[in-house]
């Protein structure tokens, strides 16, 4: 069994204008075509992106002439990031069982503060990609995205989202209207995923400003560091310190059986952050407010999955420190940063490791977190 956790969609361009309730269609986001050809993208009336679109996607373009050569949204769009048809072809030519799919567009920065409208955007793109999971005949394992601005809505949205068969839940990585996600107050919602028995994902998040902007300071001075820089620390930058806040916040202590996985930002830091979290929880445990009954590491190991990149050199070490069952991998396709030989790396890569952590990588531990039997329509 071979399993991606970390792939996409590409939402069509026209999804929030079928998908949203009438009442919200006159703001759909949409991709907006302009006067002079090109094109933006419009989140909540307002411009979030003027251009470049084609880099949402772009894994099959020459990455040079991406944002350079006039290409458009539907040309960085494989046909397999939004046809169900065409992304079990592709499973198929990989070799791949399942994927686990996330947002795209549905987790870019939504700039308004009319919290009904966020909480439609989520409803649209939710009941479309269930359809899209239930078309790709079980082997699409839909992650649910809900509106954390507002609990009672984010609620009731993720039962219905657990209904239709979503198989986690996109977590922000980021503090949320001054609360970061570890905090009490969003207790309801990580005990319905304990329940479940489903993972909360912290996924990295395109942002341009805020706590998911790492290293900002860092950009702005000339000449430009480029995309080597914010892709590479941009990843950690994010997940690191939301991961760690929700171990000092208590977070696993409340919930002793949640289930939090850390995507696309690999796996060969958890070791160094169980290390130094340990270190200092040794000698300055006492002063935190919230007191853990065990070190942090425990925590880690018990409640906390990690999805490497396909050529990461660490996750043999990985398995010995953070536990066999907490290592999986991810595609990241079809992102500008991906590439259509993920699978291929990613065998390379465990090919020298014992059968049993070979299969636990490629596919069995992704089956038990997500609860996944690719090909199984009752999965």
């Amino acid at each position: 069994m071979v399993i991606d956790c970390d792939s996409h969609v590409l939402e069509p361009a026209n999804l929030w204008r079928e998908y949203l309730e009438p009442e919200y269609r006159d703001r759909a986001i949409r991709v907006e075509a302009l006067p002079d050809g090109g094109e933006q993208l419009v989140i909540a009336e307002q411009t979030v992106l003027p251009g470049g679109l084609a880099g949402l996607g772009g894994v099959e373009h020459d990455r040079a002439k991406l944002f350079t050569s006039g290409l458009k949204y539907a040309d960085g769009c494989p046909d397999a990031s939004f046809d169900p048809d065409a992304r079990l072809a592709l499973l198929d030519q990989w070799g791949v069982s399942g994927c686990v799919t996330f947002p795209t567009i549905g987790i870019l920065p939504i700039p308004t503060d009319d919290l009904d409208l966020i909480s439609a955007y989520f409803r649209a793109y939710n009941t479309w990609q269930a359809e899209f999971a239930v078309a790709a005949r079980g082997r699409v394992a839909p992650i649910a995205t809900i509106n954390w601005r507002d609990l009672d809505e984010a609620i009731r949205e993720l039962d219905r989202c657990l209904a239709l068969g979503a198989r986690g839940l996109f977590v922000p990585p980021e503090t949320i209207d001054g609360r970061r996600p570890g905090d009490t107050y969003f207790d309801p919602i990580w005990s319905r995923l304990a329940e479940a028995g489903l993972p909360g994902c912290l996924h990295v998040v395109v942002r341009f400003s805020g706590a998911a902007m790492p290293y900002a300071d860092w950009t702005q001075v000339p000449p430009s560091l480029g995309p080597v820089f914010s892709f590479g620390l941009g990843a950690p930058g994010q997940i690191m310190p939301a991961l760690a806040s929700m171990v000092v916040d208590g977070l696993f202590e409340r919930h002793p059986t949640l289930k939090v996985a850390s995507v696309e930002a690999g796996c060969g830091w958890a070791a160094y952050l169980m290390d130094r979290l340990d270190e200092k929880h040794a000698v300055l445990g006492g002063l935190t407010a919230t007191p853990l009954s065990l070190k942090p590491s425990e925590y880690i190991q018990r409640n906390c999955y990690f999805v490497a990149e396909p050529e990461e050199r660490t996750i043999d070490a990985m398995l010995d420190i953070v536990g066999e069952q907490s290592i999986l991998w991810g595609s990241d396709y079809p992102h500008v940063d991906s590439t259509l030989e993920a699978p291929n790396q990613i065998r390379a890569t465990v090919e020298s490791l014992s059968e049993t952590r070979r299969n636990a990588v490629l596919g069995d531990n992704a089956a038990r977190l997500f609860q996944f039997n690719p090909g199984d329509s009752n999965a």
